[in-house]
């Protein structure tokens, strides 16, 4: 029997949670517990709604990876904080504040449970999603709010990916044809693309002058990113003067980008458990954690489900 594989970018669920979830859903001694309680829900209704066989909560453990900033030094530089230039904590991710205790919460909660929860140093989620996917033997959907995971796509080994709108109740699920129907783009055309258009969120400054809209156009010209550069070079080409030197003036960053743009998918993950689990694996875990913290309904919510 081919198992369906549902893999979370963790991260970006729990940010949509917190954001989602008032700040006065709280622990029975009134610490926010917003973001705790809405994943726990995100993910009984992302069961409920897909009937995952396995499931792999993917973690940020280096969310701005060395290797990736020495390629492009403004590699999500804008989300180091600023009030602490040259200091440790410039190298930290800028979080609310209410958000960042819970993110331990929510990591005792799903080890309870017994939702496999996968972090490799020095690697970002999207590394750890990208090689569980690269290995998958059967169909994937990756549950992410994050457009780098998009090259991702690939209907003919049935990986998609289930992208929250608003809520997960309301989540687009994205193959190939939404893609190309989106962008112009298959699955790996679209890391070409965003290399080619830039990113702010990331820091990827992109190639001035080339949009999302030329991109695609260059990319069905053709072919892929090597073809694009090949026709710098190439007198004969039907590039314009303006996109020649454009895309010949940007030759170091197009050199370097796909390597920080493309997710790995050659992380050495530790051995995990995918199987999505019918009971809690430490129940009486699970009972304190739920006394202390008041995840109440939401964890109900999520046992019921994971027993249907």
């Amino acid at each position: 029997m081919t198992r369906r594989l549902m893999l979370l970018d963790t991260a970006s669920l729990y940010f949509r949670a917190y954001f989602g979830v008032p700040e006065s859903v709280t622990a029975p001694d009134g610490t926010p517990v917003n973001a705790v309680r809405g994943l726990l829900d995100f993910i009984s209704r992302l069961v409920a709604d897909h009937r995952p066989d396995d499931l792999v909560a993917c973690m940020d453990a280096d969310w701005r990876p060395q290797w990736r900033v020495d390629l492009i030094p403004s590699y999500k530089a804008h989300r180091v904080a600023e009030e602490h230039p040259g200091t440790a904590e410039a190298d930290e991710e800028e979080v609310p504040d209410t958000l960042s205790p819970q993110v331990p919460v929510i990591e005792e909660v799903l080890d309870a449970l017994g939702i496999a929860r996968v972090g490799v140093a020095p690697y970002e989620a999207d590394d750890v999603i990208g090689t569980l996917t690269a290995h998958a033997a059967g169909p994937v959907d990756i549950v992410t709010g994050d457009r780098d995971l998009f090259q991702l796509i690939d209907d003919a080994r049935g990986v998609r990916v289930i992208y929250p709108v608003k809520g997960v109740g309301n989540a687009t699920v994205l193959d190939g044809a939404a893609l190309r129907e989106k962008y112009g783009v298959d699955g790996p055309g679209y890391a070409d693309l965003a290399l080619l258009r830039g990113d702010p969120s990331d820091g990827l400054p992109g190639v001035p002058g080339i949009g999302e809209k030329t991109a695609a156009k260059l990319l069905d010209a053709y072919g892929d990113l090597a073809g694009i550069m090949a026709a710098v070079d190439d007198p004969g080409s039907r590039l314009t003067p303006a996109q020649r030197r454009r895309l010949a003036e940007a030759r170091p960053y197009v050199e370097v980008a796909p390597k920080v743009v493309r997710v790995a998918t050659d992380v050495p993950l530790p051995a995990h458990a995918p199987e999505l689990p019918r009971a809690p694996r430490d129940p009486e875990r699970l009972a304190a954690l739920t006394r202390r913290w008041g995840l109440g309904g939401s964890l109900e919510r999520l046992l019921t489900t994971l027993r249907s």
